[in-house]
């Protein structure tokens, strides 16, 4: 029989721990400086002053723990910080080397739960260069300096002693134990394989046992160009505990539209942790992006979360109108901002890969 951890380390859930959602409020949102100028080819500058446009909104609501890799890197970073958010107060230098700086998969995932007052508690989830690169040892680090730092506990994800692999892309949440995933990302048992031998069964158990997930929903594939091979977070995302907004690509001949329209039917018949339906919310897609030859998985739905704003991604695209428009509905306490991210998706991601939340 699989068992969660050791006998000697009770999970988070037996121990009351649990992810809340995205919109819950946050303390911090973390970050890492971008440095690795292959994720941008001839684009770093570019996407550095992006990141300072990115802590403007953010920082508007909490503070910002931005990794940096040396002095350098953070003199850098505070100056493009000052001019393009002015005031830099709220953002935290921590010293924290990176390979990359895509904070959503390998930086710490929050786990909480309530008390005489609330407790939080990091995940770690071994991070492998979503089993396609090499370069990730630095990146796997975050979580327990994180821990560390802040004095968080820290929870090693394992299964009978064997370290279990997840990014934060993968999944999505609705903060009442519903989580959101995909076949393609952790089922696919011949490509970018995470858990190699992991079953089905043992990677739900997993999902229980150290996010706190009750009822745990699998859709099919993810959209052209994403080189994490199928994250969530590209596509389809919880708006609320009951609604979900699904990015739909309405043009048959696009290489998208097939799997979008599956995973719309697969959404139609699933229900949410109570029994109810899930409320869909169609998100358009913009018109294909390339680079190289290569299509790049551009999508409004990998937005961010923020105290002060929810972050969008926008492509000089007549469709980044009607997305923040769907949105803006959605999220009526918050202002919902487009930012300019042709540069970003380069990279392969965009804010949401690149932010990860520290709840409140």
């Amino acid at each position: 029989m699989t068992k969660p951890s050791s006998k000697f380390e009770p999970t988070p859930a037996a121990q009351g721990f649990a992810m809340p959602a995205e919109w819950a409020p946050h303390e911090a949102t973390w970050l890492a400086w971008p440095h690795h100028a292959a994720d941008w080819p001839g684009k770093l500058e570019a996407v550095r002053w992006v990141y300072g446009e990115m802590i403007r909104k953010i920082s508007a609501g909490e503070k910002v723990r931005l990794c940096v890799g040396s002095r350098d890197e953070g003199r850098l970073a505070r100056r493009v910080i000052q001019c393009a958010a002015g005031d830099a107060c709220t953002v935290q230098l921590l010293p924290f080397p990176t390979n990359r700086s895509w904070v959503r998969d390998c930086g710490p995932i929050f786990v909480t739960r309530r008390g005489r007052r609330r407790e939080k508690a990091i995940v770690q989830w071994h991070f492998n260069a979503w089993a396609k690169d090499n370069h990730w040892r630095r990146d796997r680090r975050i979580p327990e300096l994180a821990a560390k730092r802040f004095g968080h506990r820290l929870f090693h994800a394992r299964l009978d002693g064997r370290d279990v692999v997840l990014e934060g892309g993968g999944i999505d949440v609705n903060g009442r134990g519903t989580l959101l995933t995909t076949e393609q990302c952790y089922l696919d048992p011949g490509k970018q394989v995470r858990n190699p031998g992991l079953s089905k069964q043992q990677f739900e158990l997993a999902l229980r046992e150290f996010l706190g997930a009750t009822n745990i929903l699998w859709l099919g594939q993810g959209i052209v160009g994403d080189d994490t091979h199928g994250h969530v977070d590209d596509f389809c995302r919880f708006v609320s505990p009951t609604t979900v907004v699904l990015a739909q690509e309405k043009n048959p001949k696009d290489a998208n539209h097939c799997a979008l329209t599956e995973n719309r039917e697969r959404l139609q018949g699933m229900r949410l942790e109570d029994g109810y339906r899930i409320q869909i919310v169609e998100l358009p897609m913009p018109a294909p992006l390339f680079h190289a030859g290569r299509r790049l998985p551009a999508s409004y739905a990998n937005f961010y979360v923020s105290n002060a704003a929810v972050i969008v991604p926008t492509f000089n695209d007549p469709n980044d109108r009607v997305a923040l428009g769907i949105l803006a509905e959605l999220f009526r306490g918050r202002a919902v901002v487009g930012i300019h991210a042709v540069d970003l998706v380069l990279g392969r991601g965009t804010l949401h890969c690149l932010t990860q939340q520290e709840p409140a």
